[in-house]
């Protein structure tokens, strides 16, 4: 018998008993298509992030926090995280260590070797953000561009100019209607105001700037509105005017820019980062930040993957049930082909490939209908919760995945097979004759 014949006739010998075995490849079907669905939302979320982050530039740039602040936003015993391990008490170390960065703390990492320039990261709480066409007010966030080498992406218009001298702001496109200023083209040059409020007096300041340019949402400006230096500078003094100067020059982040060669070398990057974390600093690049989004939808995908393989698993096992039927119902029919010289090796394989088939029709519909679900979920996220990203597509496949899958699911169809056909290979042809 020809390996045609054999796939042949284990297609055919499927069709027996329509029903158990379209139950057996709906249970395949079910844990491929999860998988398969999973893999597909994980390459369109990564890809996104992926050319998010390859357009973010920002090469050299460190973003650092004192080690107690970054515990506090989530680190190791912060507030978002936590330890297995009761702590002693150490009087060296206190609660409010460590959350600033000083002026002092400033030249110490312009020490470092391989650090260009390095400046506090003065954040900006704003009230609102205004203008004169309609002086209807709206909650904003901003903050300034941590460096010209850090590439956002423009629906229209430039990025703030860090350097210029008159308080320049980026932003974001959802606030141009309701700020009245006409289509994002329009907006580009436009006055627009944002308030501050003084933590002293409690008065409200306005700071005029100008429109450079409107955004696309995207990882990288996580929907904030962004402003050069002279524009942070301003709203800065605005809030902390009257403040000592000791609470002025504090600062809970700093931003700090390599120079040429050490941007060019990871492991040089370590290297500073290592002597920032000795100095009792974190330190974060561009690419940390925007892959820590990456790593929660990875963690995502996981779980998802992991229900597949349960229901892969259920599948197998009705894989067996199906197979050691279709044994019994067949035994007469073992020990003719037997008898006429049918090898154990033929009748193993015979079986075997009835287990495949039901493997690959379970992960070809699944294949199938996962692309008829990419089409109409892409559809309604592009419609809905994902309009204000361009160039996000929620499911993407890739083929060689795809094939992959499919022949993992073939594979533990296989295995799933093994013992039936081995039961069948092993019959006696004139004990299976005598069966009634």
């Amino acid at each position: 018998m020809k390996l045609v014949d054999v796939i042949k006739t284990a297609n055919s010998n499927l069709l027996r008993n329509k029903g158990r075995s379209f139950l057996t490849i709906l249970a395949i079907f079910i844990g491929s298509f999860t998988i398969i669905m999973t893999t597909g939302i994980n390459t369109g979320v990564n890809g996104y992030i992926d050319k998010q982050l390859a357009s973010a530039g920002g090469a050299g740039y460190l973003e650092i926090m004192p080690k107690g602040t970054s515990e506090a936003l989530g680190g190791s015993g912060g507030l978002m995280g936590g330890s297995d391990t009761v702590q002693e008490y150490n009087p060296n170390k206190n609660a409010a260590s460590l959350q600033y960065i000083s002026p002092e703390d400033l030249a110490r990492i312009r020490q470092i070797s391989g650090v260009k320039t390095a400046k506090a990261f003065q954040m900006i709480q704003a009230e609102y953000i205004t203008s004169d066409i309609n002086n209807k007010k709206f909650v904003v966030k901003v903050q300034e561009l941590p460096s010209d080498s850090i590439n956002v992406d423009m629906a229209t218009g430039r990025m703030v100019n860090l350097t210029a001298k008159q308080p320049e702001i980026a932003l974001q496109e959802k606030f141009i209607a309701p700020l009245g200023l006409g289509s994002n083209a329009d907006a580009v040059g436009k006055k627009v105001r944002v308030a501050v409020m003084n933590q002293v007096t409690k008065k409200i300041t306005e700071i005029e700037m100008t429109v450079s340019g409107v955004m696309n949402p995207g990882v990288v400006n996580m929907g904030r509105s962004l402003v050069n230096e002279s524009a942070n500078s301003k709203l800065y003094a605005a809030m902390t005017d009257g403040l000592p100067a000791a609470y002025k020059n504090q600062a809970y982040f700093a931003m700090a820019q390599l120079n040429a060669e050490y941007s060019r070398s990871d492991a040089k990057i370590s290297k500073v980062k290592d002597e920032l974390k000795n100095m009792g600093f974190t330190a974060m690049t561009v690419e940390d930040e925007v892959g820590m989004v990456k790593t929660f939808f990875d963690a995502i995908t996981i779980v998802l993957t992991i229900f597949g393989v349960i229901a892969l698993i259920a599948a197998s096992i009705g894989i067996i049930n199906t197979l050691f039927m279709a044994v019994q119902e067949r035994t007469r029919e073992i020990g003719l082909m037997k008898a006429m010289g049918l090898g154990k090796g033929k009748i193993f394989m015979m079986f075997s490939f009835e287990a495949i088939a039901l493997g690959f029709w379970g992960g070809a519909i699944g294949v199938a209908l996962a692309y008829v679900a990419k089409t109409v979920a892409n559809s309604l996220a592009q419609a809905t919760f994902l309009k204000n990203l361009p160039g996000f597509t929620l499911v993407e496949f890739n083929p060689i995945t795809l094939i992959v899958i499919v022949a993992i699911i073939m594979l533990i169809a296989f295995l799933a097979g093994t013992l039936p056909a081995r039961r069948a290979a092993k019959k006696d042809p004139i004990e299976a004759l005598r069966y009634e």
